[in-house]
């Protein structure tokens, strides 16, 4: 889903640190008490690795009466990865799937040829304040993968490796780390890191992946003498490997992988190698051709413009 229309964040200070290619500030949109900041798609960069869209979801406190309502709504061509640190969304789509997503859950829906569904506040949480926190990303899908048939498959948090080790915690989210590999599929070459260093502690990020991001979410981190504070879109050089401390203390999420090798359009929630591909699927979503999502057919999101 795109969860919210907040703005591409506009570029940050520039850079005396030489590993780092480009730096980002995701800027923040409040919707209606809930803080929405988006990191990509830029201007300045469309993709790392297959990492296509990096939004950051709270954290916030929805209050008593507010819910989370995103109605039903179209994807291709994408893969979207929903992780939360706090809070529950139930998922519907039009596979039939009906699932409540926990903190440390991986929730990934592989659109291919055409998916629908929504992600709203579970109906036995409503009526109560409710913290909500944490990221949704996009994969594009890699050429010859784009038009597969639409999946969706959930990982328990129990079932993805972790690790601690001097001051170093962590959990391996999809791909590899630290010799640990996550059970989450991917289409092509992911990685995806949730980092948590405690005061004084550092880690090597290797220069395995092809391209490779940091997003800081708490506290501040330093590489190479500069510090870098929360809500920055860190992007590495290829071929560096990279020691990331904090002298206080920080929460980031590390995440890349292979360059798709070709150029990807994006256009809402619509993403192809193809700019006709797009136009079809605006056409298909405008005269009702996608399917329904079962539990959840009374109402959905008109094509942006109609």
């Amino acid at each position: 889903m795109s969860f919210f229309p907040a703005r591409d964040p506009e570029p940050g200070d520039a850079l005396s640190c030489d590993a780092i290619e480009l730096m980002m500030i995701a800027n923040a949109k409040d919707i209606d008490g809930f803080e929405v900041r988006r990191a990509l798609p830029t201007a300045k960069r469309r993709l790392v690795g297959p990492f296509i869209f990096f939004d950051r979801m709270g954290p916030a406190v929805l209050r008593a009466g507010k819910a989370l309502d995103v109605r039903p709504h179209p994807h291709i061509g994408l893969s979207t990865v929903t992780y939360l640190f706090d809070g529950r969304i139930r998922h519907r789509d039009s596979l039939g799937t009906e699932m409540v997503i926990s903190p440390g859950d991986v929730n990934l829906m592989t659109a291919g040829r055409g998916i629908v569904h929504s992600e709203r506040t579970p109906e036995e949480l409503r009526g109560a304040p409710m913290s909500v926190s944490g990221l949704q990303t996009w994969l594009a899908l890699p050429d010859g993968g784009e038009e597969v048939a639409p999946l969706f498959e959930n990982t328990l948090a129990a079932e993805l490796p972790s690790f601690d080790d001097e001051g170093v915690a962590g959990t391996v989210v999809i791909g590899d780390f630290q010799g640990l590999r996550a059970p989450v599929r991917a289409a092509s070459e992911t990685l995806y890191v949730s980092l948590r260093l405690s005061p004084g502690a550092r880690v090597k990020i290797p220069a395995d992946a092809e391209e490779r991001a940091v997003y800081v979410l708490d506290g501040a981190v330093e590489i190479s003498g500069d510090r870098f504070p929360e809500n920055r879109l860190l992007v590495f050089r290829p071929g560096d490997e990279i020691v990331m401390s904090s002298e206080r203390g920080a929460h980031a999420m590390l995440f890349g992988g292979a360059s798709l090798g070709s150029p990807r359009h994006i256009w809402w929630n619509f993403v192809s190698s193809s700019r006709e591909r797009i136009e079809q699927a605006k056409e298909e979503w405008r005269s009702g051709r996608f399917d329904i999502v079962p539990g959840d057919d009374k109402e959905f999101i008109p094509l942006p413009g109609n």
